[in-house]
């Protein structure tokens, strides 16, 4: 077990080393961009839905709820479910645009390697250049990757959001 971990920890840095720096700070994002996902999902399925309720049951508790006035208190209170829904979901989509950005930036700063390799060697020596493309290519498919699960949690949230919002307004009409 423990030379199992090993050698998964020695696959993860080469895999990083040979991505170059910009592979790092792609890693820190999706760590990020993960963690507000997953706390999203937890928000989602523990206090949602007793706040779902305590809304529901003060709305149920009122004796006035057609005047413009309660309307008002609806509108309020059905905005204040919906601050508390949305509340990171524009940065989990910051997060999302902003990784295939940084793709390309690795896909930039390897390419400059190459060019720089190349300039230095008259081009003839492709062990060298195969260092840069290495680090040119492996942040591109980093960041396409992580937008790509990124847009699939996201859009999937999005949804969930939209529909919890969609039914407490009916059951307070």
């Amino acid at each position: 077990m423990y030379f199992a971990l090993l050698d998964g920890y020695e696959a993860i840095t080469d895999f990083m080393a040979r991505g170059g720096s910009v592979l790092w700070i792609i890693a820190i994002l999706l760590l990020v961009m993960w963690s507000l996902i997953f706390e999203r999902i937890w928000y989602l399925h523990s206090t949602h839905s007793k706040r779902v309720k305590h809304t529901l049951a003060a709305w149920a508790g009122r004796t006035d709820t057609r005047s413009w006035r309660a309307q008002q208190i609806r509108n309020m209170m059905v905005s204040e479910v919906s601050l508390d829904l949305k509340t990171s979901l524009p940065l989990i989509e910051a997060l999302v645009v902003i990784c295939p950005l940084l793709g390309l930036l690795g896909t930039v700063t390897g390419m400059i390697e190459v060019f720089y390799v190349m300039a230095l060697t008259g081009g003839g020596d492709a062990k060298s250049m195969a260092g840069g493309v290495s680090k040119a290519t492996i942040p591109t498919m980093a960041g396409m990757v992580g937008a790509l699960s990124g847009i699939f949690a996201f859009n999937w949230l999005k949804h969930r959001v939209d529909r919890d919002l969609e039914f407490l307004e009916d059951h307070m009409s």
